[in-house]
């Protein structure tokens, strides 16, 4: 799952598939939250794919939150990314709460 902050909160914009060597190098950084999880334990489906017509719920597994480099592209449909995104690298160096949404996505 990927967030942004948006309006001040942490918000799921899209959703990025692993191959198994990018799941096995983000598993060494996922921990469990610390504290209040800015998303509930389980969304709609239409939240992950909303194309998806079976919007029963689907669990998520929280972590605290982590900064990741994603490709997009920049199909933005209502609150979120239109196409799945591709994961890149981790960024172990920043830290969440100094991303800032980008320009062209807060208008």
């Amino acid at each position: 799952m990927a967030g942004l902050p948006i309006n001040g909160e942490l918000r799921i914009v899209g959703r990025s598939p692993l191959r198994a060597a990018d799941s096995k190098a983000l598993a060494r950084w996922l921990r469990p939250p610390s504290g209040a999880h800015p998303w509930p334990p389980t969304v709609k489906g239409t939240t992950l794919d909303r194309f998806n017509r079976d919007a029963s719920p689907v669990a998520l597994t929280l972590v605290e939150p982590i900064v990741v480099e994603v490709s997009a592209d920049a199909a933005w449909s209502g609150r979120s990314f239109r196409h799945a995104l591709r994961f890149l690298r981790i960024r172990p160096e920043l830290d969440p709460a100094d991303v800032e949404l980008p320009e062209h996505l807060s208008q």
